[in-house]
């Protein structure tokens, strides 16, 4: 609801060179917690690991109004991003432990169908409500949306079968802790999949412009549309025929979407890349998450998930800054940059192409 309106809402602040900070704060705190996370959805239950992260949310929201400086905004952008590191590792554990493997695929499917409606509503209904209202009326929207999603929560029931207490020492990580092995090789083909994520969200606004595309924000909202129907089918497909085939798929569509975007010269050339790129993100979504939880066991499932999360806010940060430097802000240099994200997402594919089996589930692996 608010990312829309950071960047000029800093900017009247005097922060105007520290926009680049609002994606990286909120990412690197998100990142640093996710062990911590995973930990505690495997000690204290899933629901109080998503709790917290909302509860962030509520807080911060209702924060921004009152800290109207930069390095008090700076500072919120940074606390913001636990609610991203926690919420979302507790929501993929519980939904993970409530439906049955064969049908793992589809509920990811729709986990993420709902998240991206989220993300595309969001900052539409935040764009109106900046439209008609001051921006401190859409700081406490924001954080009073946050306490629907915690009054769903606390009716929900826990599925951890065995809770710890809450105690410090679980904040204690041993190293073992930080990643979970079991789950390196689909988080990795993950990491290859989302840096070309990294790279739309940094160099797409200067090439629509660079177009004439008025409405930068074009190419999101179709991609977003592309990848909302295309989602169920990936999941359910997935868990007929194997993550592994249609992470393959999902591969090839996204270097094709790549070479499309830097081969784009005219609006409906890069709407139409929008779309090949809307499809491969609804591929590899929900089938990466259905394929770390079948690879985990069921008592460190927080912990696998953490680390697929950890693996995907890499790639989409490393993305962005290479992207960026490819570019160097010369129109000239676009192809470059897009042709390289299409040879990591190639990478991806050529690594998928060496994988035999990918079903493994709980009992499998500790056999």
């Amino acid at each position: 609801m608010i990312i829309s309106e950071l960047p000029a809402y800093l900017s009247s602040m005097g922060g105007e060179s520290y926009k680049g900070w609002i994606i990286a704060l909120f990412t690197l705190s998100a990142g640093l917690s996710r062990p911590f996370s995973g930990k505690l959805a495997d000690k204290i239950g899933r629901i109080p690991v998503m709790i917290f992260g909302a509860g962030v949310c509520f807080v911060v929201g209702l924060s921004y109004p009152l800290l109207h400086f930069v390095s008090g905004f700076l500072f919120l952008r940074f606390a913001h991003g636990f609610s991203a590191g926690f919420t979302p590792t507790g929501t993929s554990a519980y939904v993970a432990d409530t439906v049955p493997f064969a049908q793992r695929g589809e509920a990811m499917g729709i986990q993420s169908l709902f998240g991206s409606l989220g993300m595309a509503a969001g900052p539409a209904l935040g764009g109106w409500i900046a439209s008609i209202w001051p921006l401190n009326v859409l700081f406490y929207a924001a954080a009073f949306t946050a306490i629907f999603s915690i009054l769903i929560l606390v009716r929900l029931k826990e599925t951890l079968p065995k809770k710890e207490p809450f105690s410090l020492r679980l904040f204690k990580l041993d190293k073992n802790e930080i990643l979970e092995k079991r789950v390196l090789l689909p988080s990795t083909i993950l990491f290859l999949s989302v840096f070309s994520f990294g790279v739309v969200l940094t160099l797409i606004p200067d090439l629509s412009s660079f177009l004439g595309i008025k409405n930068k924000g074009l190419f999101f909202a179709v991609f977003t549309l592309s990848s909302l129907g295309i989602r169920l089918i990936a999941g359910r497909a997935s868990d007929r025929v194997g993550r592994v085939k249609v992470m393959r798929v999902a591969s090839i569509v996204m270097v094709l979407a790549m070479i499309a975007v830097a081969f784009a010269t005219s609006k409906v050339m890069l709407l139409g890349s929008a779309v090949l790129f809307g499809a491969a993100v609804g591929m590899y979504s929900p089938t990466t998450t259905a394929w770390v939880v079948d690879r985990s066991l069921e008592n460190y499932r927080g912990r696998a998930l953490a680390t697929m999360y950890i693996f995907l806010e890499l790639g989409i940060g490393l993305g962005a800054l290479v992207s960026s430097w490819l570019y160097n802000n010369k129109a000239e240099n676009f192809q470059i940059a897009f042709l390289f994200s299409a040879g990591v997402a190639f990478l991806g594919f050529l690594l998928l192409m060496f994988i035999k089996s990918d079903q493994k589930n709980s009992a499998e692996l500790v056999a």
